[in-house]
């Protein structure tokens, strides 16, 4: 399976794998690949099940009201506020230390709770640090007509979410549309 757009910040990866074609995460094997693609950003969640599945989507359904209202400077309903704050909870962090030779001491976070709360409240205290940072208002969807996608840009002109592939469909199409209107085309 591939995912359209990732690399974005964890909150934004999550509500991408929504798209226009489909739910990306509707299954274990989906979920399975969308967390081997993020690599390090999460926690191991070892197996994936339906369990796991239902907490990624309940976290990312919640997320979605509650970034649309913060990128227009309003209140997120409660509703979305607190099935995020219900994750959170559900996994509260600690952070343990460790001594290892050769890196010396770290701080790692640890959260004791079974792997679909442990991910949900990952994956919840991601979208709190993005509904939290003052860049949200910055969130843009994708300008091209069939792309739900959603990104942060890092240069204000950026319009879609990938210019190799929206970018590129919108080019040819206003280069179709040009030509078109032309006499003897």
């Amino acid at each position: 399976m591939t995912f359209p757009l990732t690399g974005e910040p964890l909150a934004l990866d999550l509500l991408n794998t929504r798209t226009a074609a489909g739910d990306l995460v509707a299954g274990p094997e989906g979920l399975a690949a969308w967390l081997a693609v993020q690599g390090g950003r999460l926690s191991p969640a070892g197996e994936v099940g339906e369990a796991e599945v239902a907490a990624v989507r309940a976290v990312r359904e919640a997320a979605r009201p509650a970034l649309e209202a913060a990128r227009r400077g309003e209140r997120p309903p409660a509703q979305a506020l607190a099935v995020l704050n219900g994750a959170l909870a559900a996994a509260p962090s600690h952070r343990v230390l460790e001594w290892t030779a050769g890196t010396g001491l770290t701080a790692d976070p640890h959260r004791e709770a079974a792997a679909a709360r442990r991910l949900a409240a990952e994956l919840a205290e991601a979208v709190a640090e993005l509904l939290t940072d003052p860049r949200v208002t910055a969130v843009r969807t994708c300008e091209a007509h069939d792309c739900v996608l959603l990104f942060l840009p890092a240069h204000p002109r950026r319009r879609w979410c990938v210019a190799s592939v929206c970018g590129n469909r919108a080019r040819v199409a206003r280069y179709y549309a040009r030509h078109k209107e032309e006499p003897g085309a």
